[in-house]
């Protein structure tokens, strides 16, 4: 056979061909070919499927929405700062002490903007905190890790520092926290040591707003009205709410607890709970005992009720273990009373003249 170094084209021959012979191999060659290795070189196969399951291929979209809104925020500030400008030239071609003055309210403005803003960045990273820190929270309730719990329990004495009525509490947890080994038992021991004052004055909180929401609404003529009176107590007790649970929302932050809250109810169903309730009320023969506006007011009194404890599951630091969270139940009895007492003294003060157009 010709030598591996040699160039030799394909050719086609039958094993019985006089001409065709085999050439021996020396000794040396056929040694090695008995006594090394064969190695294989394996080629990459760039068709080859993974071991594992294709991932999904994700593309990178283009955030164009956020493009748009940060371009039109630098052209509405370029404006306002080019109309500033012209205005303190004109000032100053007046009189220099009339530009001084407009320079000078220019600057106190700048600083209060400033500040506001810091407010606001300030208050988003807070409410970014204790949603970060009831997460932390349920994933120790599952994985029952005691650094993580330690954790947490530290973070949440931090948060809850500048509560003067929890400083007794914040001693006693302070004091098991050596004590403790799970994970998990340090979480539910600070709930049952720092929540429960919060979660009793959260529950009159949402009570009294869901109160007044079916008061007003029993006895009120207009329809904008309700509306706009429901809108204005829906954002003043979630607002309470966050404040209570050590939240400081701006109005950016408002806008970021109203879409969390709405977002819960839809996830939890709490329109369909609510609707339950009242069929249940009227299954009850209590239909026959309302008029058109007390059942129009207990109705707004209850949806209220159910913004209200969906503010309290998303404001609240730690997620309800240890402690029975608060339910719809627990409010109806007191508003339909109130709608109740609210009708009669509408009526009441009405006189015969009211009762007769009714």
């Amino acid at each position: 056979m010709s030598s591996p170094a040699e160039f030799r084209r394909p050719a086609a021959f039958r094993p019985d061909d006089p001409n065709v012979f085999l050439r021996p191999a020396p000794a040396e060659t056929a040694a090695r070919r008995r006594l090394s290795p064969v190695e294989v070189e394996a080629e990459s196969d760039d068709f080859a499927e993974p071991a594992g399951e294709l991932a999904p291929v994700r593309r990178r979209r283009t955030p164009w929405a956020l493009v748009f809104w940060l371009s039109a925020g630098g052209l509405v500030t370029l404006g306002l700062g080019l109309a500033v400008a012209n205005l303190l030239s004109d000032l100053f071609a007046r009189a220099d002490s009339l530009g001084y003055l407009g320079a000078g309210l220019a600057t106190l403005a700048g600083i209060a903007a400033f500040a506001i803003l810091l407010r606001e960045a300030l208050s988003l990273m807070r409410l970014a905190t204790i949603d970060h820190l009831r997460s932390r929270a349920t994933d120790t309730l599952g994985s029952d890790d005691r650094d993580a719990g330690r954790a947490v329990v530290g973070e949440l004495l931090a948060l809850m520092r500048r509560t003067p009525e929890l400083a007794r509490a914040r001693a006693r947890l302070q004091s098991h926290l050596g004590e403790i080994i799970d994970g998990r038992d340090l979480v539910r021991i600070a709930e049952r040591e720092l929540m429960p004052a919060l979660d009793d004055e959260a529950r009159r909180l949402v009570g009294n707003a869901a109160t007044r929401v079916a008061a007003v609404t029993a006895v009120s003529p207009r329809a904008a009205v309700d509306m706009v009176f429901v809108l204005l107590t829906a954002l003043g007790m979630v607002r309470r709410l966050s404040l209570l649970y050590g939240g400081r929302p701006g109005t950016f932050g408002m806008v970021r607890l109203m879409r969390h809250v709405i977002s819960h109810l839809a996830m939890t169903g709490g329109m369909a709970v609510t609707d339950g309730i009242v069929q249940q009320m009227i299954g009850h023969g209590l239909a026959a005992k309302l008029s058109a506006r007390l059942g129009e007011g207990v109705l707004n009194g209850l949806l209220t009720a159910r913004l209200g404890l969906a503010a309290i599951e998303v404001t609240r630091p730690l997620p309800f273990s240890a402690l029975r969270p608060p339910t719809i139940q627990d409010l109806a009895g007191g508003l339909l009373r109130s709608a109740d007492r609210a009708e009669a003294t509408a009526i009441g003060g009405a006189g015969p003249r009211a009762a007769v157009h009714e």
